[in-house]
């Protein structure tokens, strides 16, 4: 005789993936908002927004449709599994999931039982929650709070990029994936956790703290209401194979120069980076060998291609010697005035045609511009640290910049496996304007005294699935260096959400940085 399958009800618009999470010949899944359609489940998992008293009177009706033997399983952020379990009419088959992303397979989640909650249901919750796939965390609900305003703010707030639009939706999420690691874009993030809860939680967090930067955007809401989706793309696709560069000037002899002259040269271009002087071009050329070396040993290129990018590099002391090339890259300090003297030189130097980049991502562009004759051959290749590893670029295009050096930029980014995303000149681009008001948040957290740095970390990394928390992210980054991208925001947005950090200042002053010096947030010497 066929065994009988377990009825599992499902309530809540994010709750489709658990049709594909449980095996069809254990379970028949009930995806419905038909209470009365929940009349024969085994068990219902309520993913309704967690809203109390809404969830309060879920419950109640549930009870009243429900067998008494049907087990009831609500998903919350901050709401009290005790207080909706006393209140449902049975305390005793009820249990909680804290579970703050709708999980594809493996997420995590954490399993809420109360002093009420009955032996034979704790089990059967157990069970659902090892066969859904998801991987048990526990994080307590002052961690998952936290974690919730973290992201929900960081989420809004790109939500409000894509509104004003400054950047396409798919530039935004890959800016995002591939500029943090983060496992989603925050566009596509909201729409698996659907718009209209997305509101619903944001409406909550701002009752909660009465933080108005918690405000649904106007394009959440007006999507919400709808039961819509974040629009796909309509732009048309850029063709970039007509653009090919052979030859890359890269100006700087720091570690970022001297990563995307590396990138350059292993993708097949000749390639030239200056230096100030002799022995800053030699200790160059001998830090890209030993990157390319190390990549060697880690099996990521051969000795054949190492040998090879090395004999397409030059170091020189001399910009006269980029006067050839399709392609000049200034990777020199963050400082206006140093910038604007090499970009007048290159202007002097270079041939007609030659695309102009600067690799600053907290300076306007059109600085850099604007110290040359040629403002439509100059535009932003934001690389990531460490450049041969991060595949993201910015590439910023100001008014001025013209369709072919867009074009080229693209080719260039695509011959060296980088991805592109294209964003309009403004201070922080896409990834430092989201990413730094959720760090700056982060730290405004250790003033509750409620949580602490490894528990916010914990929170965001085990119940959102990012690759590191906020506090080992500013760590890596720098502090300093993160402090001064806090400072450039402010100066150009002046916003509270970019103020820079007391907490960090002070880090700073102290002789705190990070990793760099073993002296940070999650570090101690």
């Amino acid at each position: 005789m066929e065994e009988r399958r377990t009825v599992i009800g499902v309530l809540g618009s994010t709750g489709s993936w658990v049709l594909e999470a449980l095996p069809s010949s254990s379970f028949e899944v009930i995806e419905t908002s038909d209470l009365d359609a929940l009349a024969r489940a085994d068990v219902v998992l309520d993913m309704t927004p967690d809203v109390r008293h809404e969830k309060a009177a879920l419950l109640q009706r549930l009870d009243a449709v429900c067998p008494l033997s049907t087990l009831l399983v609500t998903v919350v952020f901050t709401s009290s599994v005790e207080h909706l379990a006393a209140v449902s009419g049975r305390p005793s088959h009820v249990a909680g999931l804290r579970l703050p992303l709708p999980p594809p397979a493996g997420g995590g989640a954490e399993l809420l039982l109360t002093p009420m909650t009955s032996a034979s249901s704790a089990a059967r919750a157990s069970a659902l929650v090892e066969s859904l796939g998801l991987s048990p965390i526990s994080l307590g609900a002052g961690v998952a709070s936290a974690a919730r305003e973290l992201v929900f703010s960081y989420l809004n707030r790109a939500a409000a990029l894509l509104e004003e639009g400054y950047a396409s939706r798919s530039d935004i999420d890959t800016a995002m994936r591939l500029g943090c690691g983060l496992p989603v874009g925050p566009l596509e993030l909201l729409d698996l956790i659907g718009l209209d809860t997305a509101h619903d939680v944001l409406i909550d967090l701002m009752d909660r703290t009465g933080d108005k930067s918690f405000h649904p955007t106007g394009l959440i809401r007006e999507l919400a209401a709808s039961g819509l989706r974040f629009p796909a793309d309509t732009g048309a696709s850029v063709d970039a194979v007509d653009h090919q560069v052979r030859r890359v000037g890269v100006v700087g002899a720091g570690t970022m120069a001297c990563g995307i002259a590396e990138v350059a040269a292993a993708a097949g271009m000749d390639t030239v980076l200056v230096a100030r002087d002799p022995v800053k071009a030699s200790r160059a050329l001998d830090a890209v060998q030993a990157s390319l070396t190390k990549s060697v040993r880690r099996g990521r290129i051969s000795v054949e291609t190492k040998q090879a990018a090395l004999d397409r590099l030059t170091a020189v002391d001399s910009v006269e010697l980029v006067s050839d090339c399709d392609l000049v890259i200034e990777a020199v300090a963050e400082n206006a005035a140093v910038k604007r003297a090499v970009f007048g030189s290159l202007d002097r130097v270079c041939k007609p045609g030659a695309v102009l980049a600067t690799t600053t991502s907290s300076l306007p562009v059109a600085v850099c511009a604007s110290a040359t004759s040629r403002p439509e051959s100059v535009v932003g290749l934001h690389f990531f640290n460490p450049a041969p590893a991060m595949k993201l670029v910015e590439l910023a295009l100001t008014d001025s910049t013209g369709a072919q050096a867009a074009e080229i930029a693209r080719a260039f980014c695509a011959q060296t496996g980088k991805t592109s995303v294209d964003c309009h000149d403004r201070a922080g681009f896409i990834v430092n304007f989201l990413l730094f008001p959720y760090l700056s948040r982060a730290i405004g957290l250790l003033d509750r005294g409620d949580v602490s740095v490894a528990e916010v970390d914990a929170g965001v990394e085990q119940a959102f699935g990012y690759p590191m928390g906020p506090f080992k992210l500013l760590d890596t980054i720098g502090l300093d260096v993160s402090l001064a991208i806090q400072r450039r925001l402010y100066d150009t947005f002046g916003t509270e959400e970019h103020a820079p950090s007391p907490v960090l200042e002070a880090m700073v002053a102290a002789g705190w940085l990070g990793r760099k010096n073993g002296r940070g947030f999650t570090m101690a010497p």
